[in-house]
C-alpha cells in the first residue's frame, strides 16, 4: 500500500461534500444555505491553492491531462482497455476541474444574489439553480466513475479517500 491521498485532500474532499448537501438540502433556509455556499466556495479557493502547493498527487500538474488524453482515456473505457492509475485518472482529472468551476460559479451566483446589484434577480436565481442542478448532475457522474473504476481495477476508492491509501503500482498501472 501507499500513501496517495494526503489529510488536506480527504478533508476538502468530505467537507466540499457535505458542504454541498447541505445547501442543496438547505435551500429553503436562507442563513443556513448561504453559510454552507460560503464555505463551499472558500474549500474550493483553498483545494486550488493546494493544488499547486499541495503534495504530489494533490498537484494539478500531476492529474491534469490535455483533452485529447481524457478523450482517448473515455474511449478505453467504453473498450474496457483502461488503465489503472495511482493518482486520478485523466477523466477523474476532467471532472475534478469541471467540479471545481462549476462549484465555484455556484458559490458566486449564491453571493451575488445577497448584493444590491443582483437582489432579486430572477435570472441571476435561475443561473444559481441551474448551476447548482449542473453540479448535482456532475456529482453523479463522479460517483458512477468511482463506482466504475473501483470494480474494474478492483479497488475500493471510497476507502482509499477516506484512508488515503492505495494498492501500489503493478505493471501496467500508471504512476
Amino acid at each position: 500500500m501507499i500513501r496517495v491521498w494526503d489529510p488536506a485532500v480527504r478533508v476538502f474532499h468530505w467537507a466540499l461534500a457535505a458542504s454541498f448537501a447541505g445547501a442543496w438540502l438547505s435551500s429553503e433556509s436562507e442563513g443556513v444555505h448561504a453559510a454552507l455556499g460560503y464555505f463551499a466556495g472558500a474549500l474550493v479557493a483553498f483545494r486550488i491553492v493546494w493544488g499547486f502547493a499541495g503534495p504530489r498527487y494533490a498537484r494539478f500538474a500531476q492529474f491534469v491531462r490535455p483533452p485529447a488524453v481524457v478523450v482517448a482515456y473515455l474511449g478505453a473505457i467504453r473498450a474496457g482497455t483502461e488503465p489503472r492509475y495511482i493518482g486520478h485518472n485523466p477523466a477523474g482529472g476532467a471532472m475534478i476541474l469541471v467540479l471545481l468551476a462549476v462549484i465555484a460559479a455556484t458559490a458566486v451566483s449564491g453571493w451575488l444574489l445577497t448584493t444590491d446589484a443582483f437582489w432579486g434577480s430572477e435570472t441571476l436565481q435561475a443561473v444559481h439553480a441551474v448551476l447548482a442542478n449542473g453540479a448535482l448532475a456532475l456529482i453523479g457522474l463522479h460517483v458512477a466513475g468511482v463506482a466504475l473504476a473501483s470494480l474494474r481495477h478492483h479497488e475500493n476508492l471510497v476507502r482509499s479517500m477516506i484512508v488515503g491509501v492505495k494498492r501500489a503500482a503493478a505493471a501496467g498501472d500508471v504512476d
